[in-house]
């Protein structure tokens, strides 16, 4: 199994280099170069399987055992949930209505980051210590993926991470999470800005080649190939737990409805049914509705502004992933995702082809919830089942609420409701707080501020100097190693 890059200008690398890369070179995404295709013998097979032994199962299909041998792969993966909270790792809460919802944030940080983040940060440990390198790694986040980053990787001597938090955008408790951790190889940056403009100084740095690597530059964020890969187990899962029985001749369908931000989760979803699994997808929106726009209309073109809402996490205007869609759905056409990608990169405008946009709208459907949408959403769960919901899970079920469905129905509840006290009471309901949670705002903190007006990717760059010289003495290395 190898991967290439969306726009097809760099050569195909393994499981290992997709996992320590960002973007690829030529500024694409990888993907595996073909996607397996499962048999219904084996969706039979796999029916009775655990959510830890779906991951094993989907993971051997595209790490092969010379890089990873089986027994270490299924050691890594046990190791990756040891720390989640529910015995089953996820858990689907079936509610009145119909209202299915799986619970995928049973991890440290209380998001579905952790999930495939457990497991990426054990990946890495493994090759590290293997080959006795150092990596520096770099996070923009809107809200969950750098705690659940740093939380794969805390207190690791062969990793320094980097986080950059749009300050004032994430919630309180989603700042803490990355705040209090004091730990060696942890570095939080707080910008003053959005999450579009934290991933800028990020992407410059990944596009200085030669600082790249030299200083072993990776990403965490949804372009690392191996989130993709262990989220595609969500769909699985969700499947089998959902299918009323697959002992019918043609397998039953399933439709589930994915809350998306920068598209990581729902791209793993178009990855799961071309290998086979029969679902219906549906993506789920905020305001910030540029992945609504592209399914309905064909239009992948910003708005003027990103817009703040109560499902802060995807307050998101560039959904990076739609690149691996597209590229999924053009038959692998990198020549025409290069040309699509340079031009979106350019105008920050795109219409899709007539024809690309007909395989999206079959494969996908798509709403946008606004605020107002998503504090009904969580009233009435709430008032019909004592069960409350994120913002972000809330966007699945207003799209539950609002369209009638015939078949049986799976929504993503990517987040607890405990990191999202603002929202709950907007909803003029109570929240319910762990007490790991509670303990947050006792703890230290520390942060680097980033104002306006400063040279973000230089600051950035300044301390991934030092810190590389620091491991260079530290560990009697000359010069940082490459990859």
């Amino acid at each position: 199994m190898e991967y290439v890059s969306t726009r097809g200008g760099t050569g195909a690398v393994d499981f290992e280099g997709a996992l320590f890369s960002g973007y690829a070179p030529d500024g694409g995404l990888f993907m595996p170069q073909r996607i397996p295709s499962l048999d219904r013998d084996t969706l039979r097979r796999w029916s009775s399987l655990s959510y830890p032994e779906l991951v094993k199962e989907l993971c051997s299909l595209f790490v092969p055992a010379e890089l990873i041998p089986r027994n270490v792969l299924s050691e890594l993966i046990d190791r990756a949930f040891s720390r989640f909270r529910h015995k089953n790792v996820v858990h689907l809460s079936r509610l009145k209505d119909g209202l299915n919802i799986l619970e995928l944030w049973h991890g440290v940080t209380y998001a579905f980051k952790d999930l495939s983040l457990s497991c990426t940060g054990q990946f890495l440990q493994y090759f590290l210590e293997k080959k006795q390198k150092h990596v520096n790694i770099l996070v923009g986040t809107s809200g969950d993926t750098g705690s659940s980053a740093i939380e794969s990787v805390r207190g690791q001597k062969n990793v320094d991470i980097f986080v950059l938090l749009p300050k004032g955008l994430c919630t309180q408790i989603q700042e803490l999470q990355m705040t209090t951790v004091i730990e060696d190889n942890v570095h939080v940056f707080a910008a003053h800005g959005n999450s579009d403009e934290v991933d800028e100084p990020i992407k410059k740095l990944f596009a200085d080649v030669d600082f790249a690597g030299k200083y072993n530059l990776m990403s965490l964020n949804s372009v690392n190939w191996s989130r993709i890969m262990v989220q595609i187990a969500h769909y699985f899962y969700a499947y089998f737990q959902c299918a009323p029985s697959l002992d019918t001749t043609q397998l039953p369908m399933v439709e589930i409805v994915v809350p998306t931000g920068g598209g990581g989760n729902i791209t793993a979803g178009c990855i799961a049914q071309k290998m086979g699994l029969p679902i219906r997808l549906v993506t789920v929106v905020n305001s910030n509705d540029i992945i609504h726009r592209t399914v309905q209309h064909g239009d992948f073109s910003l708005a003027e502004s990103v817009k703040a809402t109560l499902a802060s996490a995807m307050d998101i205007q560039e959904p990076y992933n739609v690149e691996r869609i597209l590229w999924l759905l053009s038959g692998s056409d990198s020549r025409l995702i290069k040309t699509l990608m340079e031009q979106f990169s350019i105008s920050k405008r795109l219409k899709l082809p007539e024809d690309l946009h007909r395989k999206l709208s079959e494969t996908l459907g798509s709403c946008s919830a606004s605020d107002q949408d998503i504090v009904g959403a969580m009233r009435r769960c709430w008032e019909e089942n004592q069960y409350l919901l994120c913002p972000h899970s809330a966007v699945a079920a207003h799209y539950h609420y609002s369209q009638p469905h015939s078949i049986p129905r799976c929504c993503f509840a990517p987040a607890s409701a405990a990191k999202f006290q603002d929202a709950i009471l907007r909803a003029g309901l109570a929240p319910q707080i762990p007490p790991e949670i509670s303990a947050l705002t006792a703890m230290e903190t520390r942060s680097t501020p980033l104002e306006r007006g400063q040279d973000w990717a230089q600051v950035l760059r300044g301390r991934i100097e030092a810190v590389a010289q620091q491991w260079e003495a530290q560990e009697g290395h000359s010069a940082p190693q490459g990859r």
